[in-house]
Protein backbone atom coordinates (compact mmCIF):
# COMPACT_ATOMS: atom_id res chain seq x y z
CA UNK A 1 0.00 0.00 0.00
CA UNK A 2 2.81 2.68 0.58
CA UNK A 3 4.40 1.72 -2.21
CA UNK A 4 0.83 2.31 -4.22
CA UNK A 5 0.93 5.74 -2.10
CA UNK A 6 4.32 6.81 -3.11
CA UNK A 7 3.45 5.97 -6.97
CA UNK A 8 0.13 8.30 -6.48
CA UNK A 9 1.91 11.00 -4.97
CA UNK A 10 4.96 11.14 -7.22
CA UNK A 11 2.64 10.72 -10.26
CA UNK A 12 0.87 13.38 -12.69
CA UNK A 13 -2.63 12.07 -13.56
CA UNK A 14 -3.81 13.69 -17.01
CA UNK A 15 -6.81 12.92 -18.83
CA UNK A 16 -7.19 11.03 -21.92
CA UNK A 17 -8.26 13.88 -24.22
CA UNK A 18 -5.11 15.51 -23.54
CA UNK A 19 -3.19 12.73 -24.67
CA UNK A 20 -4.40 12.72 -28.39
CA UNK A 21 -6.39 10.28 -30.09
CA UNK A 22 -6.51 6.79 -28.70
CA UNK A 23 -6.00 3.62 -31.23
CA UNK A 24 -8.94 2.15 -32.58
CA UNK A 25 -8.41 -1.08 -30.78
CA UNK A 26 -7.77 0.70 -27.07
CA UNK A 27 -10.49 2.01 -25.20
CA UNK A 28 -9.78 5.60 -23.38
CA UNK A 29 -8.74 4.98 -19.57
CA UNK A 30 -9.74 8.37 -18.78
CA UNK A 31 -6.69 8.50 -16.59
CA UNK A 32 -3.08 8.26 -17.42
CA UNK A 33 0.13 8.17 -15.22
CA UNK A 34 2.97 10.16 -16.41
CA UNK A 35 5.47 8.52 -14.25
CA UNK A 36 4.59 5.46 -15.98
CA UNK A 37 4.47 7.20 -19.76
CA UNK A 38 7.78 8.12 -18.97
CA UNK A 39 10.52 5.59 -20.64
CA UNK A 40 7.51 3.59 -22.44
CA UNK A 41 8.69 2.26 -25.60
CA UNK A 42 7.71 4.38 -28.35
CA UNK A 43 6.76 2.79 -32.02
CA UNK A 44 6.54 3.97 -35.98
CA UNK A 45 2.94 3.38 -37.35
CA UNK A 46 2.71 1.40 -39.77
CA UNK A 47 2.60 -2.47 -40.92
CA UNK A 48 6.28 -2.69 -39.19
CA UNK A 49 5.54 -0.91 -35.75
CA UNK A 50 9.24 -0.44 -35.21
CA UNK A 51 10.43 0.36 -32.00
CA UNK A 52 12.38 3.97 -31.94
CA UNK A 53 13.10 4.69 -28.56
CA UNK A 54 11.31 5.67 -25.51
CA UNK A 55 9.27 8.71 -24.00
CA UNK A 56 12.12 11.31 -22.43
CA UNK A 57 9.98 14.04 -21.50
CA UNK A 58 6.00 15.31 -20.59
CA UNK A 59 5.43 18.91 -22.04
CA UNK A 60 2.52 20.90 -20.29
CA UNK A 61 1.20 23.85 -21.15
CA UNK A 62 -0.01 26.94 -19.03
CA UNK A 63 -3.56 25.04 -18.55
CA UNK A 64 -1.25 22.13 -16.99
CA UNK A 65 -2.92 19.85 -20.12
CA UNK A 66 -0.12 18.07 -22.12
CA UNK A 67 0.69 19.99 -25.16
CA UNK A 68 3.68 17.30 -26.51
CA UNK A 69 6.03 14.23 -25.19
CA UNK A 70 9.91 14.09 -26.03
CA UNK A 71 11.21 10.94 -27.53
CA UNK A 72 14.98 9.66 -27.60
CA UNK A 73 15.41 7.86 -30.62
CA UNK A 74 17.80 4.85 -30.21
CA UNK A 75 21.02 5.35 -31.24
CA UNK A 76 21.25 1.97 -33.24
CA UNK A 77 17.67 3.16 -34.91
CA UNK A 78 18.07 4.45 -38.50
CA UNK A 79 17.16 8.06 -36.67
CA UNK A 80 20.17 7.83 -34.46
CA UNK A 81 20.30 9.08 -30.89
CA UNK A 82 18.38 12.39 -30.91
CA UNK A 83 15.65 13.96 -28.35
CA UNK A 84 12.50 14.97 -30.82
CA UNK A 85 9.36 17.05 -29.91
CA UNK A 86 6.29 15.47 -30.31
CA UNK A 87 3.28 17.10 -30.68
CA UNK A 88 0.17 16.18 -28.88
CA UNK A 89 -2.22 14.62 -31.71
CA UNK A 90 0.85 13.07 -33.78
CA UNK A 91 0.83 10.23 -30.86
CA UNK A 92 -1.32 7.66 -29.40
CA UNK A 93 -1.01 5.49 -26.00
CA UNK A 94 -2.19 2.55 -25.37
CA UNK A 95 -2.54 0.86 -22.21
CA UNK A 96 -1.60 -2.84 -20.72
CA UNK A 97 -2.39 -4.30 -17.75
CA UNK A 98 -4.79 -1.32 -16.96
CA UNK A 99 -6.42 -2.95 -13.63
CA UNK A 100 -3.30 -3.68 -12.03
CA UNK A 101 -1.51 -0.18 -10.67
CA UNK A 102 1.57 -1.93 -10.29
CA UNK A 103 1.72 -3.68 -13.54
CA UNK A 104 0.22 -0.80 -15.67
CA UNK A 105 2.46 0.26 -18.72
CA UNK A 106 2.18 1.81 -21.73
CA UNK A 107 3.32 2.15 -25.51
CA UNK A 108 3.45 4.88 -27.84
CA UNK A 109 2.72 5.23 -31.20
CA UNK A 110 4.16 7.97 -33.20
CA UNK A 111 1.45 8.59 -36.17
CA UNK A 112 4.20 9.14 -38.73
CA UNK A 113 7.10 7.37 -40.17
CA UNK A 114 10.79 7.59 -40.16
CA UNK A 115 11.14 10.79 -41.85
CA UNK A 116 8.31 12.87 -40.28
CA UNK A 117 10.01 12.09 -36.87
CA UNK A 118 13.59 13.33 -38.30
CA UNK A 119 11.60 16.30 -39.54
CA UNK A 120 10.01 17.09 -35.84
CA UNK A 121 11.85 19.15 -33.57
CA UNK A 122 14.77 18.60 -31.58
CA UNK A 123 14.37 19.09 -28.20
CA UNK A 124 17.12 21.62 -27.26
CA UNK A 125 17.92 24.39 -25.01
CA UNK A 126 17.46 26.98 -27.48
CA UNK A 127 14.23 25.03 -28.76
CA UNK A 128 12.88 25.54 -25.22
CA UNK A 129 13.83 29.14 -24.93
CA UNK A 130 11.84 29.59 -27.98
CA UNK A 131 8.77 27.61 -26.92
CA UNK A 132 9.11 29.30 -23.88
CA UNK A 133 8.94 32.65 -25.09
CA UNK A 134 6.01 32.12 -27.89
CA UNK A 135 3.87 30.64 -25.39
CA UNK A 136 4.50 33.58 -23.22
CA UNK A 137 3.71 35.80 -26.02
CA UNK A 138 0.71 33.63 -27.40
CA UNK A 139 -0.67 33.86 -23.31
CA UNK A 140 -0.28 37.35 -23.19
CA UNK A 141 -1.79 38.04 -26.74
CA UNK A 142 -4.83 36.02 -25.79
CA UNK A 143 -5.11 37.91 -22.55
CA UNK A 144 -5.03 41.66 -24.02
CA UNK A 145 -8.02 40.37 -26.64
CA UNK A 146 -10.25 38.86 -23.74
CA UNK A 147 -9.73 42.19 -22.07
CA UNK A 148 -10.70 44.61 -25.51
CA UNK A 149 -13.60 42.20 -26.44
CA UNK A 150 -15.08 42.20 -22.48
CA UNK A 151 -14.16 46.36 -22.70
CA UNK A 152 -15.80 46.40 -25.99
CA UNK A 153 -18.91 44.51 -24.97
CA UNK A 154 -19.37 46.59 -22.08
CA UNK A 155 -19.45 49.71 -23.79
CA UNK A 156 -21.78 48.13 -26.28
CA UNK A 157 -24.05 47.15 -23.55
CA UNK A 158 -24.35 50.40 -21.86
CA UNK A 159 -25.06 52.31 -24.80
CA UNK A 160 -27.79 49.99 -25.63
CA UNK A 161 -29.34 50.32 -22.15
CA UNK A 162 -29.02 54.04 -22.61
CA UNK A 163 -30.71 54.45 -25.75
CA UNK A 164 -33.65 51.95 -24.65
CA UNK A 165 -33.77 54.14 -21.48
CA UNK A 166 -34.20 57.10 -23.48
CA UNK A 167 -36.59 55.75 -26.20
CA UNK A 168 -38.49 54.97 -22.63
CA UNK A 169 -38.26 58.67 -20.90
CA UNK A 170 -37.01 60.79 -23.78
CA UNK A 171 -37.58 64.20 -21.59
CA UNK A 172 -35.54 63.30 -18.80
Amino acid sequence: MARKAQRLTGTLLVTAGLLGATPALAAPQGLYSSSELMDAEVYLQGSDQRRIGEVEDILLGENMGVQAVVIETDDDSELGEHEYVINKGDFTVQTTNEDNLDELSYRVTVNMDEAQVSNQAEYTNDWWQNAKRDAAQAWESTRESASSAWQSTREATSSLLKKASDAISPDQ
